[in-house]
């Protein structure tokens, strides 16, 4: 029975380790530049052993080929995970983690400019009621406008989602390459943008890398990124575009949950209904993105 719906379970696996990582991220006192490039490390070195183990090598002409995507859509997903972890500092995981999840909602709007997709009104609808949801989600209909660090952490949170719909757009772009050596480069490649940015624009205090940090940050490069990816592609490929896309909110909503029990972070009553807003209309409109 268990082999039956063995990707099945290892896609559930796959989005409640992704759901924890703003969790273990709290509990890291490093730069977020720092923290994505050694999750990009590691997850790119952890991805490079298993290709190792398999006698697979790189397929190096796919990857000339798809080149200028490749490194454009690397050096995003660096940013991205900046912005993400950026948000978390400045308010709680569950927000953070819904302002994030408007990238589905992100690529509605964006699609018919990059990718000539019509507009349709059950998009339109999409994007109407997760925005409503944002708003539920920011508090401003209970307290006003929130402080600048909360506004602040929304706003991060909506830029990370912006950095990661152009990710999707341009992915469709990048044509007969293996995903896993696309995500190798990509990491590479975010490893390269990072560094620069890590050197100039951030302080890093040594005294803080102490032993328990360094297990945090190889448990976010190896769990979180390298085996997660890895189970992910295995995984992907054998399910339905809805049932990914179903699975794929395991994410935010364990995210949420943990906020609450763990950070103690609760979101209200409605917090609570503009999640379920944000979730579902990025449900449906993943849905109807991936069946295109």
């Amino acid at each position: 029975m268990l082999k039956r719906y063995r990707y099945d379970i290892s896609m559930i696996a796959t989005m409640a380790v992704f759901g924890t990582i703003g969790i273990f991220r709290r509990y890291i006192p490093l730069p977020s530049g720092v923290v994505a490039m050694m999750r990009a490390a590691v997850g790119m070195v952890f991805l490079l052993l298993m290709m190792l183990l398999k006698h697979r090598r790189p397929q190096f002409a796919a990857i000339r080929k798809n080149l200028w995507p490749l490194l454009l859509s690397g050096a995003f997903l660096g940013f991205n995970w900046v912005l993400l972890f950026e948000a978390y500092k400045y308010t709680s995981v569950a927000v953070a983690t819904l302002s994030y999840y408007m990238a589905p909602i992100l690529l509605i709007l964006l699609a018919p400019i990059f990718l000539g997709e019509r507009l349709t009104l059950k998009k339109g609808i999409c994007a109407a009621v997760a925005f409503l949801g944002m708003v539920l989600v920011s508090g401003v209909l209970e307290t006003g406008v929130g402080s600048p660090t909360e506004l602040r952490g929304i706003l991060l949170g909506l830029l990370a989602a912006v950095l990661y719909a152009c990710i999707v757009l341009i992915n469709k772009k990048i044509v007969g390459i293996s995903a896993t050596d696309k995500t190798v480069v990509q990491f590479a490649v975010s490893v390269a943008v990072l560094l620069p940015y890590v050197f100039f624009a951030e302080e890093v205090n040594i005294s803080l890398i102490t032993p328990s940090v360094v297990v945090l940050l190889l448990v976010v490069g190896i769990v979180h990124t390298g085996l997660a990816y890895a189970v992910y592609f295995g995984a992907v490929t054998k399910l339905s575009a809805g049932t990914v896309a179903l699975y794929s909110y395991i994410d935010p909503v364990l995210a949420v949950i943990l906020s609450a029990l763990v950070l103690k972070e609760p979101l209200g009553v409605l917090g609570i209904v503009g999640a379920t807003f944000i979730l579902g209309a990025a449900l449906v409109s993943e849905c109807c993105f991936k069946k295109q």
